[in-house]
């Protein structure tokens, strides 16, 4: 457990908001929200504070901050000298030891991912990164360059993943170009996929929504029909296309009932995947969030009751761990179906906590910022106090 999330988890229990904790530290709530969310370690003052605010008696002093700003630190120096030991005892310079290490390390990469701070889980990624770059000129088969080369492939889409949930538009799309360009080389169809269906949330955050429709059909053109990456290309057609319904386009609204219709069928047969919280494997929790935000985005009536039972499984869910980053998005979806069906305190509340939580990250600000206009255009008594929240606990983190 990280500093930020033990935060959190005393924050609940205690039933102290963000904001009221920041007030009594005293210190400003964007610098708190960062701490919260792993996004910067606090200093030794703030953390004892903390400690004794919260009456955590020690445990919160307990967990080692995460360093955002030295990706080389201890942890990951030990997770990429494990890996490279596999190599040294392996029979050639990049054997067999090697690879499986490797693989497994992606996918513990990318189920810590529903759970980390973006910050965090990039400085992991790109140090993983670092080293497979220095086993490429290596001697190996080509058997084994394949292996390597959809490795590389999965930490440059992850990477681009976290880059995309920080704000970093660029950064996001030179890194996709090399996960694209490792896919094509290994001959991977799904990493290429799943390349054009990032692309196709990049576009969706950008409001460019008919660009998002495009993309997502390529990616479900270039995946296999029975991947994961398939659905998810499917679900976020859907997501692009209640937007362009929002919006008035006539034929939006059929396009995404058809999508949902789709998505339905794709998941109804499969099983509960060993690790649900796998980022790119795909479970049912997964396309019930991806189906609220659907309605929501689309102010179907069925919205508001969807996103209530979406949000309680995320926090109290019968298989797997909380999945606190999605619970938040999963509020803001709330907060759009309760706008939609005519209940804009709760909507204002519900964005509150969403808020609050700091668990927010950058490529969801958006949504929250729209939530609160509209909030504010109803003339809430919540609102001011909402966008408050929002000018602090979502300001540009130092760079």
């Amino acid at each position: 457990m990280t500093f930020g999330e033990k935060l959190c988890q005393l924050m609940t229990e205690r039933e102290i908001s963000l904001r009221k904790l920041a007030k009594t530290v005293p210190c400003d709530p964007g610098y708190l929200s960062r701490i919260s969310n792993d996004h910067k370690p606090p200093s030794p003052e703030v953390a004892q504070r903390l400690d004794d605010l919260l009456d955590a008696r020690g445990s919160l002093l307990a967990v080692k901050p995460v360093s955002v700003r030295a990706p080389a630190h201890d942890d990951l120096g030990e997770e990429v000298e494990a890996v490279d030991l596999a190599r040294r005892v392996d029979a050639s310079d990049v054997g067999d030891e090697t690879l499986a290490a490797l693989e497994m390390t992606v996918d513990d990469l990318a189920s810590a991912y529903p759970r980390s701070a973006p910050g965090e889980l990039l400085a992991r990624t790109r140090q993983h990164l670092a080293y497979v770059a220095q086993l490429m000129d290596a001697r190996m088969t080509l058997a084994e360059r394949r292996r390597l080369m959809v490795v590389g492939g999965w930490l440059s889409l992850l990477a681009a993943t976290c880059d995309v949930d920080l704000g970093r538009p660029p950064a996001a799309a030179a890194r996709l170009r090399t996960a694209a360009a490792m896919a094509k080389h290994a001959d991977h169809p799904e990493i290429l996929a799943w390349c054009l269906e990032t692309e196709a949330w990049q576009a969706v955050t950008d409001k460019d929504y008919s660009r998002a429709v495009e993309l997502a059909q390529a990616a479900q053109r270039a995946a296999p029909r029975t991947s994961s990456a398939y659905i998810q290309a499917t679900a976020q057609e859907g997501r692009a296309w209640a937007r362009l319904a929002s919006e008035g386009d006539s034929g939006a609204a059929e396009e995404t009932r058809q999508a949902l219709t789709r998505v339905e069928r794709l998941v109804s047969p499969l099983p509960q995947p060993d690790r649900p919280e796998h980022h790119y494997r795909y479970d049912p929790a997964k396309s019930d969030a991806y189906t609220a935000t659907t309605l929501a985005w689309a102010g179907d009536p069925a919205a508001e009751a969807y996103a209530r039972g979406v949000l309680d499984r995320l926090e109290h869910p019968t298989v797997g761990l909380a999945r606190p980053r999605r619970a938040a998005s999963a509020r803001l979806d709330l907060a759009l179906a309760l706008l939609a069906s005519d209940q804009p305190d709760e909507a204002a509340h519900a964005a509150m906590e969403a808020l609050e939580s700091g668990r927010l990250v950058p490529s969801n600000y958006w949504r929250a910022a729209e939530v609160i206009t509209a909030v504010e255009a109803l003339k809430v008594p919540k609102a001011v106090e909402l966008h408050e929240a929002y000018r602090e606990l979502c300001a540009p983190a130092d760079e």
